[in-house]
Parts: structure tokens; sequence; C-alpha cells
């Protein structure tokens, strides 16, 4: 994918998720799944992120308009035992 999944931890600093090409999940589960509950993340290109990792914990983003909220793994996997 071409896609990355930004979302801030709790040092204070961005995590970065970067999906595994050919995952069975849908772009939108990884982010439910793999995004704290409760975190809001945003979706960006993978080519807007910088190369350079020297200084990545400086790098900062904007979450006042997420992309959406993570619910994380337990309540991922409970909702989706919920509907089969």
């Amino acid at each position: 994918m071409d896609k990355v999944i930004i979302y801030p931890n709790q040092e204070g600093c961005l995590n970065f998720v970067y999906p595994a090409p050919h995952s069975s999940l849908s772009f939108e589960d990884i982010c439910c799944k793999d995004v704290p509950a409760g975190t809001p993340y945003l979706i960006a290109d993978a080519s807007d992120i910088p190369t350079d990792w020297l200084f990545y914990e400086a790098w900062e983003a904007d979450f006042s308009n997420p992309d959406g909220y993570g619910i994380g793994a337990d309540a991922y996997f409970a909702a989706k035992e919920a509907e089969q």
C-alpha cells in the first residue's frame, strides 16, 4: 500500500503504521485495529513521509481534524467475533 497511518503516542511522538501490502484486512480495518482506542489518526501518502529519520522525534502532525479514531485490537476482534 502507498498509504501510512500516523497517530500520536503517549510520549508525544508520532507512530507510523505501514500496512502489509497483501493484508487480508481492509485499510479501514487496519486503522481501527492498529491504532489504540480513542486515539486520533491521520492517513498520509507514504511519499509524503520524510526519508531521513534522524530527527523523527521532532516531527509534528495536526490531529485537530483526524481521519478517524482507533478502537484497538481487543475491541476490533470482539466486534468481528460478534458479527459472526
